[in-house]
């Protein structure tokens, strides 16, 4: 086998090595066995004449050179992930609306705010499906991690279709009889008499939104989560005073907003899907029930 015969299966299985420091771990993550993985590696090994990987009780330690192959490996992937979109984007007779489509957005999101606007899709295309993920992290939409994201903050890759929802405004909020029991905040100083509800690890945009928070600390949390779920289950619960997205709270009566004027971060809202994908049906589909769907959410 020459470097020019090699197939990407085997770029594919380093990339995942070098990603999950083991052939288990990268087998899990491409859906494929663990033996498969090893023989692409010494497939690879073989081909280019090069030793990649060596063993430590830590798991497979990339080489140097396999270090030095990583950027080449990747360009490849991205590649792979451009055929596939252009391939998908092709709707066979032009009018069925039917295959995968994988939408990534925040866990609030996914659980609060998308269920509705996808059964509703599927109603409507009862052969779509539908893949979602949910996480804060920003997924790659150039290698294809999603096909279609909503993004609390704006796009910046040049190659990605974009739709500006609006701003989703964060603010303080208590549920109802807990203010009854202890009063209602209306200064900072008041605030610290109360039980917070807030984040435990501090994130690269925690630090920017801190700006906004005027005096709210980590230290001052009496319950800390860095789930957004949890944090709202215990708003709801009535353990405290904690942030939730306004327009969410307002569907529920129970919940009073506390110190508008004081505490208000609005969070920039995007549905974005790589430009590629603008002429699949199942894609655009989507898209549009999403800006659709989260457009009436910002605007309760």
């Amino acid at each position: 086998m020459t470097s020019t015969t090699i197939g990407w299966e085997l770029y594919r299985s380093f990339l995942g090595v070098l990603t999950e420091g083991s052939l288990s771990g990268a087998a899990r993550a491409l859906g494929i066995t663990q033996p498969t993985v090893g023989r692409h590696i010494a497939a690879l090994e073989k081909a280019l004449g090069v030793v990649l990987f060596t063993r430590s009780q830590a798991g497979l330690l990339p080489t140097e050179t396999a270090t030095s192959l990583r950027g080449h490996a990747q360009a490849m992937e991205s590649t792979a992930a451009a055929l596939e979109r252009a391939a998908g984007s092709q709707g066979g007779d032009g009018v069925a609306i039917k295959g995968i489509v994988r939408v990534s957005c925040s866990d609030v999101v996914g659980v609060e705010v998308l269920p509705g606007v996808l059964a509703r899709l599927r109603e409507s295309h009862p052969d779509l499906k539908i893949e979602l993920v949910l996480t804060d992290r920003v997924q790659d939409l150039l290698l294809r991690e999603a096909d279609i994201a909503v993004r609390m903050a704006a796009p910046k890759q040049e190659q990605l279709v974009a739709r500006r929802i609006g701003r989703i405004e964060l603010g303080l909020h208590a549920r109802r009889d807990y203010l009854d029991r202890h009063g209602t905040p209306r200064n900072v100083g008041q605030l610290h008499g109360h039980s917070s509800i807030g984040y435990d690890q501090m994130t690269a945009y925690l630090r920017q939104a801190e700006k906004s928070l005027k005096g709210l600390r980590r230290e001052q949390f009496s319950l800390r989560s860095d789930s957004n779920l949890a944090q709202l289950a215990l708003i709801r619960a009535g353990a405290g005073i904690g942030m939730c997205q306004v327009p969410l709270a307002k569907r529920d009566p129970a919940l009073v907003r506390v110190m508008p004027k004081l505490f208000s971060l609005p969070l920039e809202t995007w549905v974005t899907m790589h430009e590629d994908l603008r002429g699949s049906p199942r894609c655009r589909v989507t898209f549009d029930a999403l800006v659709e769907g989260m457009v009436a959410y910002a605007n309760v």
